[in-house]
């Protein structure tokens, strides 16, 4: 297993991806859009694989009024290596009394994944 990418909410998405690029020697996918929720993504990879996600919603000051948003760090992932892993990890993870916020799913975007929270409210998506 490795960790897959950190994403951060952020005010300001190309002010943002700037600075990583510009101090942390990293490469910028084209920006992600859906426009049925209006968020925009960057992906900025290292050369080892390991990525930092930035994220954006042109009403983030409304989006951070519900009780669970967190401006700055939102998750990380963990790549377990196939679908049918984080279908086994999830199960698992919520029979062992712990919360399954996402069920298994392939995303907007592409990624087969689903969301848990660590005993402390930490949200890890556990991807493929």
């Amino acid at each position: 297993m490795k960790i897959e990418h950190i994403a951060i909410w952020t005010m300001d998405l190309e002010k943002m991806k700037a600075f990583y690029l510009k101090f942390f020697e990293l490469k910028s996918n084209e920006k992600y859009f859906n426009p049925d929720k209006k968020f925009s993504s960057y992906f900025l990879s290292f050369k080892s694989g390991a990525r930092i996600e930035l994220m954006h919603k042109p009403d983030l000051s409304k989006f951070m009024e519900q009780p669970d948003a967190i401006l700055g760090l939102s998750h990380f992932a963990i790549s377990v290596g196939s679908k049918e892993k984080v279908d086994a990890l999830t199960k698992e993870i919520g029979e062992n009394g712990y919360e399954v916020i996402g069920e298994p799913r392939t995303t907007g975007d592409g990624y087969y994944e689903s969301v848990i929270t660590d005993p402390e409210g930490n949200r890890i998506e556990i991807t493929e």
